[in-house]
This record gives structure tokens, C-alpha cells and sequence, in this order.
């Protein structure tokens, strides 16, 4: 013990590897192949670097991601480097999350929100 915490070990994930429950990238490149024909519902976190509350927002999607597992897979848009994307589903202000299911978004949160409250509205809409 260091200080009073206990530390644990942490798997480093090789350069290739993906960690399956992990918030992945999307861009207007791949945005269909990813999110439109996706098997299973995706969000979509419409975000941009210089965002603040797209920053805040980020552990927590990062967390329910984790706890969601297979059953829905999430994503981040960076709208500055991906505008056409933004532009087709009317992204106004960010952070914008969409869930899409079956090539369709079926449901639309706008601004930051608290952990549980982002959960409940994904958990409700998958």
C-alpha cells in the first residue's frame, strides 16, 4: 500500500489490439459502415476537442461502455474533422448524443449530463 491506496495492475493493450468495450472513433468516412449498419444499437457522441463539457461527459461514456458491453456499442464524432456527418443529422451544439438502431437514429440527447442519467437514457433506448 502507497499512501493508504492499494494500486492495481493494469493490462497494457498492444498497439493493433482493441479492447471490445471501448469507445471507439467514427468519421464521415466510416460512419456508414460503422454506425448505419451496425448489428447492434450505437451512440453516437457528436464531440470536438476544444469542448469542455465534451470532455467532462467523456469517463462517463467511457464507463458505460464497459458496463454495457456487447449489448450496445458507442462511438465519438469529432465534428471539426468530420462536418458533413454533424451537418446531415442537424448537430447544433455539442456534446449531442444519438442512438442508432437498425441504420436509424432513434432517439436524441443534447448537452452534458451526469453518468446515470446518460446510463438510463441509453439503457432506456436500447
Amino acid at each position: 500500500m502507497i499512501g493508504g491506496a492499494i494500486l492495481k495492475a493494469r493490462r497494457t493493450l498492444q498497439p493493433n489490439e482493441v479492447s471490445p468495450m471501448a469507445v471507439g472513433k467514427v468519421s464521415d468516412a466510416d460512419f456508414e459502415a460503422e454506425v448505419l449498419k451496425a448489428q447492434g444499437p450505437v451512440v453516437v457522441d457528436f464531440w470536438a476537442e476544444w469542448c469542455g463539457p465534451c470532455r467532462m461527459i467523456a469517463p462517463a461514456l467511457d464507463e458505460i461502455a464497459g458496463a454495457m458491453g456487447e449489448k450496445v456499442k458507442i462511438v465519438k464524432l469529432n465534428v471539426d474533422e468530420s462536418p458533413k456527418t454533424a451537418s446531415k443529422y442537424g448537430v447544433m451544439s455539442i456534446p449531442t448524443l444519438m442512438i442508432f438502431k437498425d441504420g436509424e437514429m432513434a432517439s436524441r440527447q443534447v448537452g452534458a449530463a451526469p453518468k446515470a442519467k446518460l446510463q438510463q437514457w441509453i439503457t432506456a433506448a436500447v
